[in-house]
């Protein structure tokens, strides 16, 4: 994509986006660039600065693996917390935390996911469960 800065005939400078230079050039021959303030189709483009973003400097670039905030700490430590208490149980986690609950399995710590509809039979059922504030590892980016 690119973005020209464009004039009409009568003055009006507008910007517009097009798929490419010749995608630009085909549009406006066939009279389908037009002004959006007065609709004249006398149309050309504008002087433009390109946009350059200056060189990053290795050194500056921010390590996005640590918490930013206290918050984002509080975050992790629960996360590890649950990860080292718990057993992951993936998408069977409706399943399993109905077994536990009904007696049918070992009592234990899970945690898992399940699709909304899910979650919310579990807790018309009265099962002990609550939603987590992260996702699980395998689907952070």
């Amino acid at each position: 994509m690119i973005r020209y800065s464009l004039k009409c005939g009568a003055g009006h400078g507008f910007d517009s986006w097009f798929k490419n230079a010749e995608g630009f050039q085909a549009l406006l021959a066939a009279g389908q660039v037009e002004c959006p303030v007065c609709g004249l189709a006398e149309v050309e483009k504008e002087l433009m600065a390109p946009a350059v973003r200056p060189a990053r400097k290795s050194a500056a670039r921010p390590d996005l693996s640590a918490p930013g905030s206290e918050m984002e700490e509080k975050l992790a430590a629960l996360k590890k917390q649950i990860e080292e208490n718990s057993e992951y149980v993936g998408m069977n986690f409706a399943a399993e935390a109905r077994k536990i609950h009904a007696g049918d399995a070992t009592e234990r710590a899970i945690h898992g996911e399940a699709k909304p509809d899910e979650a919310r039979a579990m807790i018309e059922e009265g099962l002990p469960v609550a939603p987590l504030p992260f996702l699980p590892a395998r689907k952070v980016n």
